[in-house]
């Protein structure tokens, strides 16, 4: 998944990752590669994570995990970094969630009735990023598809997303249903748990 979502991004972009799986596109981006991380706790430049001769405690990114910088990077305060994202500086944004519906709307920070943390920076990045790409598993643990006509979980945001990646193939969706635009290997439609009226 994270090598489909870096075969879409352009050299020189700016690019956020969200907490979980999005954060394994960090540490698969070929040198050859210029990408420009972002993390909304003031860093521009993440390169991956460090090795343990050169971890930091004190050089982390928004989900508290150690990181790496390259060479460049550059640190400022919070309210800096999220100028740059309600300023709509950062090209593309990688989301990981919970569900995304036909609309391009997005559920990735509450399921009722269980602990929540809150929605952090996502609430900003989806309507200041330039391009919401979201990067998820396609079936929940309890077997349910995460493709929805409409999401029945709480939005982060609505009519946001541009494009899914997950286990099973690349989407995007187009208001009342999602275009499939590549199945993974072995793949088929009728795989991918969803009415056919669903799929364009």
């Amino acid at each position: 998944m994270a090598d489909e979502v870096i075969a879409m991004l352009e050299d020189g972009s700016s690019l956020n990752l969200g907490i979980g799986i999005p954060t394994l596109v960090a540490e698969r981006i070929p040198p050859s590669k210029n990408i420009w991380i972002h993390s909304e706790n003031g860093v521009l430049g993440v390169s991956g994570r460090p090795t343990k001769e050169s971890v930091s405690p004190t050089l982390i990114n928004a989900g508290k995990e150690t990181i790496s910088v390259k060479r460049g990077a550059s640190y400022f305060d919070s309210a800096t970094s999220f100028g740059m994202i309600r300023g709509g500086h950062i090209d593309v944004c990688i989301l990981g969630g919970m569900q995304v519906d036909a609309e391009g709307s997005l559920a990735n920070w509450m399921i009722p009735g269980k602990k929540v943390t809150g929605m952090g920076g996502a609430m900003d990045l989806v309507h200041g990023a330039k391009q919401i790409i979201v990067m998820l598993t396609h079936f929940s643990k309890n077997g349910d598809v995460k493709l929805l006509h409409r999401c029945t979980l709480p939005l982060t945001g609505k009519n946001v997303v541009h494009k899914i990646v997950t286990d099973l193939g690349i989407f995007a969706p187009t208001g009342n249903s999602f275009c499939v635009e590549k199945l993974a290997e072995g793949v088929a439609r009728d795989d991918l748990g969803l009415d056919e009226g669903l799929l364009v």
